[in-house]
């Protein structure tokens, strides 16, 4: 009987042992995760302002998109918290998509070579972004899922792990856009209007 009882206990705990590993594994990956989306970060952060540079001698009339822009990049740069960072960050990612459309409307930046060279990069980083986000959410969801799950959640509780938070697209992102298939003059207007970068 004494020998049953203890292998209960040793299985008991070697199943302890081996669902702490695996929580502080998803934990580690998460925050690795995190990393890979802060270079690519950094790299925008870097890219913005010779953008910026290179584009207000062509867009005279633009001063409040450039503004803003600026403005959420220094906000996403002097973020105190995760969380501020990620809202920071969205800010951004809505600011740049307002900059990218707006230069559609000057001819002129299409034949810039910088313009388009700081364009192209500024694209690359922008799907990395997208692409080490979604990496970033998986490991997020996987840890989310193991604290929130019986029996690993028992040990979760008792050792202080916490749910990670998801790294969500901006507000705009998420918003269905309005199709007007009228051949009206107001769905004219409509299909003339510059398309909005993602």
């Amino acid at each position: 009987m004494s020998i049953i009882l203890l292998l209960v206990i040793a299985a008991v705990v070697l199943w302890g042992i081996v669902a702490y590993n695996s929580l502080v594994s998803l934990r580690n990956q998460v925050e690795n995760a995190w990393r890979q989306i802060d270079v690519q970060l950094k790299r925008r952060h870097d890219l913005i302002p010779n953008l910026v540079d290179a584009v207000r001698g062509y867009m005279q009339f633009e001063r409040d998109t450039l503004t803003q822009v600026v403005e959420a990049r220094n906000r996403a740069v002097s973020a105190p918290d995760q969380a501020s960072r990620l809202a920071a960050e969205n800010q951004l990612s809505a600011g740049l998509g307002r900059l990218l459309a707006v230069m559609e409307n000057y001819p002129q930046l299409k034949s810039d070579q910088s313009v388009l060279k700081l364009q192209e990069e500024l694209t690359t980083t922008e799907n990395q972004i997208s692409f080490t986000r979604q990496a970033y959410n998986d490991v997020v969801l996987a840890l989310n899922t193991r604290i929130e799950t019986f029996p690993s959640n028992l040990i979760a509780n008792n050792f202080g792990f916490r749910p990670a938070e998801y790294f969500k697209g901006a507000a705009e992102d998420q918003a269905v856009p309005k199709v007007d298939l009228s051949l009206g003059a107001s769905g004219a207007s409509a299909a003339s209007a510059p398309p909005r970068a993602s």
